[in-house]
């Protein structure tokens, strides 16, 4: 069977079994299709420890969109999507290469966005006014930091949330149900919120001024919509740094490691399917646990 019918049936796979996201499955198409490219192959048997030398050269000189050669990172979700269709490719028994040969790019330590508690504390505080628009916004902001859910996911909640109790099943990434909890400030802004609205959208967050054009449409709030408002509410509040809803949830995930939480609990509370994803949290509250080590250890001998 020639690669080409093998990259559909993976995509396929990636849709079915493993219930990626259309975009998750369309960046590994992409991401296959630049190797196939570079290799002017059709035969499975013809990705070889040579031809996958050749390949992460020929990425490592690649421009990237802005100056310099493409980021590590980058290549990186390259050599993953190809490990996966080998992983795929090995699990049917088809002959290949076997996925543990391709090694991913050393990268540097990534450094998290983050904002200080003083500059969450003014974020959180910078709507105000009691308008149905001030409201939401309110509401919008304390959901992210009670939550700590994705832009994406706080914009597809529904009206018809029970406010009654102090948790909310979400659908995450890979169609995943985790369970998140309201924090007693977020509840009571999304209530006075839903309070003060009038329209009858099915969508939590809507947009409350829509221009003639978009009246007729879904008024939901889109993920770029809310990005906006948290950007305006970070400017409001005199914040230099860009601040964007993940920023709020890296201080979502930071909070709770610094105040005891394990660092599991945070992964099932974040959505994370790989502790790694969560791990990186850990070196920002190193510093913290030193603080606190200079703080509290061995005073009895000064």
């Amino acid at each position: 069977m020639e690669l080409k019918q093998l990259k559909r049936q993976f995509l396929e796979h990636l849709e079915i079994e493993k219930g990626r996201s259309l975009k998750t499955i369309n960046n590994y198409g992409r991401y296959l299709d630049r190797f196939f490219d570079f290799a002017k192959i059709t035969q499975p048997n013809q990705i070889t420890d040579d031809l996958l030398r050749k390949y992460r050269i020929w990425l490592n000189r690649q421009e990237g969109i802005t100056d310099g050669t493409l980021h590590k990172r980058t290549q990186n979700y390259y050599l993953i999507a190809l490990r996966a269709f080998l992983k795929y490719l090995a699990k049917r028994e088809i002959e290949t290469l076997p996925p543990e040969r391709v090694e991913l790019a050393k990268t540097e330590e990534r450094d998290l966005d983050l904002i200080s508690y003083d500059e969450l504390k003014r974020l959180m505080e910078a709507p105000e006014g009691d308008g149905v628009n001030d409201l939401r916004d309110k509401a919008i902001l304390e959901l992210f930091f009670s939550t700590g859910l994705r832009v994406s996911e706080l914009a597809s909640l529904s009206r018809d949330i029970d406010l009654s109790k102090d948790e909310l099943s979400i659908r995450g990434k890979g169609s995943k149900i985790r369970v998140v909890f309201f924090s007693d400030r977020a509840k009571d802004a999304i209530k006075k919120y839903l309070d003060k609205r009038v329209d009858i959208d099915d969508a939590l967050f809507v947009n409350l001024s829509p221009t003639k054009n978009e009246k007729d449409k879904d008024l939901r709030l889109t993920t770029r919509s809310i990005e906006r408002i948290v950007k305006k509410y970070a400017i409001k509040a005199g914040i230099s740094k860009k601040v964007t809803p993940h920023v709020i949830r890296h201080s979502f995930a930071t909070d709770l490691l610094r105040n005891g939480a394990d660092i599991r609990s945070v992964q099932m509370l974040l959505g994370h399917s790989n502790i790694s994803t969560t791990q990186v949290y850990t070196h920002l509250t190193d510093k913290h646990l030193k603080e606190v080590h200079k703080k509290f250890h061995n005073k009895n001998r000064q």
